[in-house]
């Protein structure tokens, strides 16, 4: 072999045991969850749930209207369910549904998802050794869709408890559940994300993992390397129906905190404000002379409320809370919600431009919200403005039953600046650049005065929902 030759073979050879060695270094990187799912399996269990529905005849039940007769003599060759005493010929209908659970105490208290056992008549859980016990609902919170399970048992295996709080985006974790009614799934993934607020979901920071997560894991838990469970598999992010790479975990912090509340009274106490917020963007923080977006924006104050007793105002911005900063406005449910009736909370917000601290006492949330129902005015007199609308003034009824201390509402929308933004006809106007209005005509002269090519902002009501926006007017 020549001297050129044996050199390039040479190199090869080099390169080829460079990247084995590579390899081989990253394959010893990568985590082995054998110990971690023998160990922990044993505690996870699988949930079936029962519900009664009203009684059918037979072929509603089955869905064969409409068939031809010889399919529908086809399916009805299959057993029937029995007909309930006295049924007069309707079957007894069952809606089933099959989730996951984990034992978290030795006597059979079982950590699960509120949806995986909401309405059920019945709750069947069946351990790792295929043994089936019938479960007693201790109590459930839909708000961070959590539920308390009991089952008879004593020395029962359980798990060992992380704290959620201590995750950071990049770790790996493993959930291990019943998806399609598979028991004991074991799949794997990192963190995506943690404090991930969801829409309609105000009071649960949740996990963000892309751990496969498919029907039938809900209420099954989330692991770290140390097997210890940091959150409970909830929900997924989904356009097909099934698994796209985005899953969410209720933190164990945030779990365990309602399932020691619903132990102890069967139901759970959180703080609540009395406020509706909104996202603080890029134009309404310009139009409050702030630095950069943040915080909350609180768009409506309850009368009679926590917030209105301690002195928060609508426009305040809310920065942070008990020393917490808050960067996005869903922060602040996550904060309030873990406090307990009557604890005391200092906020930290901005009003008028100038740094405040409001110190008050949180309430007990409402276990339902009320909503203001803004009448539409008539017969007030009208003021039209360059915005390109017409208002009237609310009369002191329409204050009074709604909770308004002044205001306008749109009479007629034509085209202009107002259109543009989306302002309707029974719009309710409470504020304009930064200022309460207390008439149709004070409305007027602010409107003359606005800035041009700035944000402005404006606050409005809509079907009792009150909102920030803003707006430029041009040259």
């Amino acid at each position: 072999m020549s001297i050129p030759r044996l050199k390039s073979y040479l190199s090869i050879v080099a390169t080829v045991l460079v990247l084995s060695q590579a390899v081989t270094a990253h394959a010893v990187e990568l985590p082995d969850f054998t110990q971690l799912a023998e160990q922990t399996s044993p505690a996870v269990v699988n949930i079936s749930t029962t519900q009664k529905l009203p009684d059918r005849k037979v072929s509603d039940i089955q869905g064969l209207e409409g068939l031809p007769p010889e399919i529908q003599q086809f399916f009805r060759g299959f057993p029937q369910p029995r007909s309930p005493k006295g049924g007069g010929g309707g079957r007894q209908r069952e809606a089933q549904s099959l989730g996951s659970g984990f034992i978290i105490s030795k006597d059979g208290y079982i950590l699960t998802n509120n949806h995986v056992v909401a309405d059920a008549d019945e709750i069947l859980v069946r351990l790792a050794d295929r043994s089936e016990m019938k479960a007693k609902l201790v109590g459930t919170d839909p708000r961070s869709d959590v539920a308390l399970l009991k089952i008879d048992g004593k020395d029962l295996p359980t798990l060992k408890l992380g704290k959620s709080k201590d995750l950071k985006p990049g770790q790996w974790v493993v959930a291990i559940g019943s998806p399609f009614g598979f028991d004991h799934t074991v799949t794997q993934g990192i963190v995506s994300a943690v404090g991930r607020s969801l829409p309609n979901e105000n009071y649960v920071p949740f996990i963000q993992t892309d751990v496969p997560i498919n029907p039938g894991n809900s209420g099954g838990p989330l692991f770290n390397l140390n097997g210890e469970v940091v959150g409970i598999n909830s929900q997924i992010y989904t356009r097909s129906g099934g698994f796209m790479g985005v899953s969410f975990a209720i933190p164990i912090d945030v779990a365990m905190d309602v399932s020691d509340q619903l132990k102890a009274g069967g139901k759970v106490s959180r703080g609540w404000l009395g406020v509706v917020i909104q996202e603080v963007n890029k134009d309404l923080a310009e139009s409050f002379g702030l630095e950069k977006p943040a915080g909350a924006l609180v768009a409506q104050v309850q009368d009679g409320g926590p917030a209105a007793k301690g002195g928060l105002q609508v426009g305040d911005v809310i920065l942070s809370m008990n020393g917490q900063p808050i960067e996005m406005s869903a922060d602040l449910p996550h904060l309030v919600g873990a406090l307990k009736a009557g604890e005391k909370a200092s906020l930290v917000v901005i009003r008028e431009g100038k740094r405040k601290t409001v110190d008050l006492t949180v309430g007990a949330i409402p276990d339902e919200g009320k909503e203001m129902d803004i009448a539409k005015a008539d017969g007030a007199e009208r003021s039209s403005n360059r915005l390109g609308i017409s208002v009237v003034e609310l009369s002191d009824e329409q204050k009074k039953a709604n909770d308004l201390k002044g205001g306008v509402v749109i009479k007629d929308v034509q085209d202009g600046p107002a259109a543009l933004i989306g302002l309707q006809p029974g719009d309710v106007i409470t504020h304009l650049n930064n200022q309460a209005i207390t008439s149709a005509a004070q409305f007027t002269e602010i409107a003359k005065a606005l800035p041009k090519n700035r944000s402005v902002s404006m606050r409005v009501l809509r079907q009792g929902r009150a909102s920030f926006i803003t707006f430029k007017l041009a040259e």
